[in-house]
């Protein structure tokens, strides 16, 4: 067992009351970690530790932040190892999905650093003579981040890189699922040589999360707020921050549709296809749920696919010895279950790699899924995917957008002025052509569209996110005035 401490001014801190939780290993129903349990005095104590630190790193140039940064790149690349037995004790995850994950997250770091010195402005010219005027970016305050469990290195690291870069401090709410692993990534912002306090962390038990979260987003010296998770909760938080006029990014759950064409290279498409689907068991928001076939390549591309599926079986991460890992909990298999037999007993075919044993759930494949169904509509968020078999391609794009989600697509062609017609009519924030619906790069625009949240994460256009724009003028000539 491994037991995280908060980090608040600097120093680790205990829960004011003594609290602490616990974190079962999803497999072996062992402690993973233990945390403190914070209180609502303790978040308080989080945002005001930030905001009195947050002057002096705001007053930093580019490039001194840009060193902490880079040093925290590699600090955190280093724990490489650790993050592996984390994520495999507290989330059930394999150690490639943990190496993904510190790969990304190292490379978002970098990112940030490199955006240091593109936090700009713009001089806009004024139909006033003689007056300068100048659009600049410049810091929002204190920033709330709060990251899931699924991928938790890689969130967990974005909801800090690019608010820290552009000067800002940090409250960094860890989740529930995963506090040891949360609070591996604040070990390395320390040792890459963050001043202390500028981040935050803060650890709650699950029954207190809407306390907390609540009390941070209410709290003044809170500027901006970053959340990823479910789009249930984003609705609330979204909701509370509203009544503080506080801008929120949003990055909520998704449907994602996998189009494969009449005209798709199959062997790539069922490649791309297995990867989306089945990556991290589906525990990703941009997991492969919806597989919309033409009727031209139907047949082919399931016998393919469900060969493919056939041979995913699931083992304990700790072993190393099967492509699929544990899924977070037991209810994600109870919910994947229901999800599949209700799609039976309305006609679906079903084709399994095995039956689930506890945690351990293997590959699930739903064909001929009609929208009567629940897993036409509702994320799985498992190893499950469903098989539509489309009349033709408007039909294919028009059972894309049956969602009320828009985050990732994906659509397979040999034509690609075809593809980007169809990419065209699809409703969601991220689309690919001939690549799979999981794919994530530091400097690139993220986000989601409807229910899947608002506000995009990389890149330049993650510093709109985090940094207030303000117009200021000099005037250079006397004034004129009619009074």
């Amino acid at each position: 067992m491994s037991f995280v401490s908060m980090k608040i001014a600097g120093a680790e801190r205990v829960a004011s009351d003594g609290r602490t939780f616990r974190r079962l290993n999803p497999v072996t129903g062992a402690v993973a970690s233990e945390a403190p349990a914070a209180s609502v005095a303790d978040a308080n104590a989080a945002a005001d530790a930030a905001a009195a630190a947050f002057p002096a790193w705001a007053a930093l140039g580019p490039n001194a932040r840009r060193a902490v940064l880079l040093k925290a790149a590699d600090a955190l690349a280093a724990r490489g190892d650790a993050f592996v037995t984390a994520m495999a004790e507290e989330t059930g995850a394999t150690e490639p999905w943990a190496r993904f994950n510190v790969a990304i997250a190292s490379s978002m770091l970098r990112e940030a650093a490199a955006l240091t010195t593109q936090v700009a402005g713009e001089v806009i010219p004024s139909d006033k003579p003689g007056c300068i005027s100048m659009g600049v970016r410049e810091p929002a305050g204190v920033c709330l981040g709060i990251a899931p469990w699924n991928a938790p290195v890689i969130l967990g690291v974005r909801a800090l890189a690019t608010p820290l870069a552009c000067g800002n401090a940090v409250v960094f709410k860890a989740s529930e699922i995963c506090p040891r692993t949360h609070g591996l990534i604040v070990e390395a912002l320390d040792e890459g040589g963050l001043p202390p306090g500028l981040v935050s962390l803060v650890t709650n038990a699950p029954e207190d999360a809407g306390d907390i979260v609540g009390a941070l987003v209410d709290h003044p010296a809170i500027r901006r707020i970053n959340f990823t998770g479910s789009t249930k909760v984003g609705r609330i938080i979204a909701e509370r921050a509203a009544r503080q006029l506080k801008p929120v990014l949003l990055e909520l759950g998704g449907k994602a549709p996998f189009l494969v064409l009449r005209d798709a290279d199959l062997d790539e498409a069922v490649k791309a296809a297995i990867f989306g689907a089945f990556f991290n068991q589906g525990q990703i928001c941009m997991s492969t749920e919806r597989i919309i076939l033409a009727p031209e390549i139907a047949d082919d591309f399931v016998a393919r696919f469900t060969a493919r599926a056939a041979a995913l079986k699931a083992g304990d991460p700790r072993d190393g010895k099967a492509p699929l890992g544990a899924v977070v909990d037991a209810h994600t298999v109870e919910k994947v279950t229901a999800l599949i037999e209700d799609a039976r007993a309305k006609g679906a075919e079903i084709h399994s790699a095995g039956a689930a044993e506890g945690v351990l759930m293997p590959a699930q494949v739903v064909d001929r899924v009609t929208p009567e169904m629940r897993i036409a509509t509702e994320e799985s968020f498992g190893p499950v995917v469903a098989i539509f078999r489309a009349a033709d391609e408007d039909d294919m794009i028009r059972i894309a957008n049956d969602t009320e989600y828009g985050l990732s697509a994906a659509v397979f062609s040999r034509d690609v002025a075809r593809a980007l017609t169809v990419v065209g009519r699809i409703k969601s924030g991220i689309c690919h052509i001939n690549g799979p619906t999981v794919h994530d790069e530091a400097q690139m625009p993220f986000g989601g569209t409807k229910a899947s949240g608002y506000g995009r994460f990389g890149g330049k256009a993650g510093i709109a996110e985090f940094t207030e724009l303000r117009w200021i003028t000099i005037e250079t000539q006397p004034g004129h005035y009619p009074l």
